[in-house]
């Protein structure tokens, strides 16, 4: 049995696959403040000091609390942390998702973040497609990749990353631009990405699932429990190790708001699970 090796390339940084994403820090259905703002600032240095260096995050979340926090509670930020942000979407005034896809709009989702992050350069911008909220759907991104390429000319962006895609979308943007991470939904219930996983670590490519425990929805499953109870572990720690065990080029970002939290995330890469379990694990269906 061997233990996944713990770091990958994004774009020209070497992070470690667990990293933590920040979305749980804005307030109920990722819209408002945070409800204790301390201990919110207390997780993401908790992230740092454990070796976390690769955070995701996007202005639309709150909108701009969670970069408000990350500002506050590490800028200056460490030298090898890897910041990366999406854009595509905003917010209406009740907290609704609306596609925001005009030049004129990814232009100032771009600025927004570097304000409120407090940096010169994003190291990566995922374009996330809002084609259909639910699921990824056919459509060019032509136009939108068009005006990030042209911000990542004008040096606001290092690498550009895509959302929400299809293998299709991917391939064709490829033709326009490097693309450095592909971030969708993928966990142990949810495996529609298999191949497409598989064809981006044959090229080097980061693939860091959204929703690794399940989102809204938490991975509910009584051989997963049973599992998690042989090895004397949390079905979520199972959940996360198996996704790090699953393809080298897979990075997690889990998201909490707890610190205790933080820690039983964390500790999920010392799991080393067995082929014998892996294979148990692979018949866990939605």
């Amino acid at each position: 049995m061997s233990k996944p090796t713990m770091r990958y390339r994004l774009g020209d940084r070497e992070v470690n696959r667990l990293g933590y994403g920040a979305m749980q820090l804005a307030g109920p259905g990722v819209f408002g403040p945070v409800k204790d703002e301390a201990r919110a600032i207390q997780v993401l240095r908790d992230a740092i000091a454990s070796g976390v260096n690769h955070i995701d995050t996007s202005d639309f979340y709150g909108p701009h609390e969670t970069n408000r926090l990350i500002k506050k509670a590490l800028h200056p930020y460490p030298d090898d942390l890897c910041i990366v942000t999406k854009v595509g979407a905003r917010r209406d005034e009740k907290g609704g998702w609306l596609p925001a896809f005009s030049p004129e709009e990814l232009t100032q989702a771009v600025e927004d973040n570097l304000h409120n992050l407090g940096l010169d350069v994003i190291p990566v911008v995922n374009l996330r497609s809002m084609f259909n909220v639910h699921h990824p759907q056919e459509g060019s991104l032509e136009r939108e990749l068009e005006t990030l390429i042209k911000l990542k000319d004008r040096g606001l962006i290092q690498h550009i990353g895509l959302s929400h895609v299809t293998a299709k979308q991917i391939a064709d943007a490829q033709k326009m631009t490097p693309i450095v991470c592909v971030q969708n939904m993928y966990n142990l219930a949810n495996r529609q990405d298999d191949a497409l996983i598989d064809e981006l670590a044959a090229q080097g490519i980061a693939y860091v699932p959204f929703f690794p425990l399940g989102g809204f929805s938490p991975l509910q499953s009584e051989q997963l429990n049973d599992i998690a109870t042989e090895l004397q572990a949390t079905p979520m720690q199972v959940a996360l190790a198996w996704l790090l065990k699953r393809s080298p080029n897979i990075l997690l970002i889990p998201g909490t708001s707890s610190p205790q939290h933080l820690q039983e995330n964390l500790a999920s890469e010392q799991l080393i699970l067995s082929d014998e379990v892996m294979e148990r694990l692979n018949q866990v269906s939605a």
